[in-house]
């Protein structure tokens, strides 16, 4: 299997199209000084040992052996060997709400930048066990299935925001008959749930579907976010900045439903957090926590030994740039009179 030690350094290949566009405008900036100066036809005859193409040979040989130390710099990887690892773990969502409500910032930077923060430190906390992502507002979407890929965890919640949900609202209950369906049908007592929300439920009935999950074997943790005088929903209205407003004109507050969040944890036979305390205390109580449900076996195939093949590339890169710096902008005797261009 393929892979880079280091795939965040591929972002260094950006550079290339940048130095592409800085090349071909010196190149027109070049042309145009030679044509003010004088006839092509005489310039040709002062130097005629100018080469036409050179330029572009030299500058093709750069960016190639750029890019190739570039990829060195990632180092490339292959593994040779394919293991089966067996590990105990158990499978958790983390439902995260998007609705936009969770703009409101009473707490800084925002409601929403601050639960996503938290799920990423979650992530990071409780690897081992199969972890999938919940987006949900007025219905829920399920966007990261069970996996062991954490990156790919980090990422949806990173990019979570209210435009991924067509309609808004909040709705605690979605979120966990979502949950409840991703499940595999063979586990039915190693799962969990987080719920990351402000709590502000609109059809009162999450209480009632946690308490069924509950009998169906799925423990339900929720984390609050907010304070509980609110803060009104920061918009954009004709380009300006604005608050969210009702039927009458009136600024919309938001305001933190602990209620709601610690009913729901209480039927779900899990715990309710309030995100004004560290995430690191928050997540030692949840990791605690989550460590007392009954682990089941997983297997799973990952390659091992892997070797790295960065020294190719770094030996292709650097007799690319000494093939660079050797060719001179004169033409070459050997081929004079051909054009390997037309």
């Amino acid at each position: 299997m393929f892979r880079f030690e280091h795939p965040e350094h591929l972002y260094a290949l950006l550079a290339i199209p940048v130095l592409i566009l800085f090349f071909a405008a010196s190149r027109l900036h070049r042309k145009r000084a030679m044509n003010r100066f004088g006839d092509s036809r005489l310039m040709e005859q002062i130097a005629p040992d100018m080469s036409k193409y050179k330029h572009t040979v030299k500058f093709i040989l750069l960016v190639i052996g750029m890019a190739f130390l570039v990829v060195a710099w990632s180092n490339p990887q292959w593994g040779g060997k394919k293991q089966t690892v067996t590990r105990k773990g158990i499978d958790l969502f983390i439902a995260l709400d998007i609705s936009q409500s969770m703009l409101a910032q009473d707490v800084s930077p925002s409601r929403l930048e601050r639960a996503k923060r938290f799920g990423q430190n979650l992530v990071e906390a409780i690897k081992g066990e199969n972890i999938g992502v919940i987006l949900f507002a007025c219905n829920a979407y399920l966007q990261v299935p069970l996996t062991v890929d954490y990156s790919f965890a980090h990422l949806f919640l990173q990019t979570a925001n209210p435009g991924m949900a067509p309609s808004q609202g909040t709705s605690i209950a979605e979120a966990i008959s979502l949950a409840q369906e991703s499940f595999p049908e063979e586990n039915q007592n190693n799962r969990a749930l987080v719920i990351i929300s402000d709590g502000e439920e609109h059809d009162a009935a999450a209480a009632a579907v946690a308490r069924e999950a509950r009998n169906n074997g799925l423990t339900i943790f929720t984390v609050g976010i907010g304070q509980t005088e609110g803060s009104f929903i920061p918009t954009t209205v004709a380009g300006r900045p604005d608050y969210m407003r009702d039927n009458t004109g009136n600024p919309i507050r938001s305001r933190l439903n602990e209620e709601t969040l610690k009913e729901v944890a209480s039927a779900g036979n899990g715990l309710y957090f309030n995100l004004s305390a560290r995430d690191e205390d928050i997540v030692n109580a949840l990791r605690d926590r989550i460590d007392q449900i009954e682990k089941q076996e997983f297997e799973q195939q990952s390659f091992t030994d892997y070797s790295s093949y960065f020294q190719v590339f770094i030996g292709l890169g650097l007799l690319l740039l000494i093939m660079e710096f050797m060719i001179s902008y004169r033409k070459s005797k050997y081929l004079e009179g051909k054009d390997f261009f037309r």
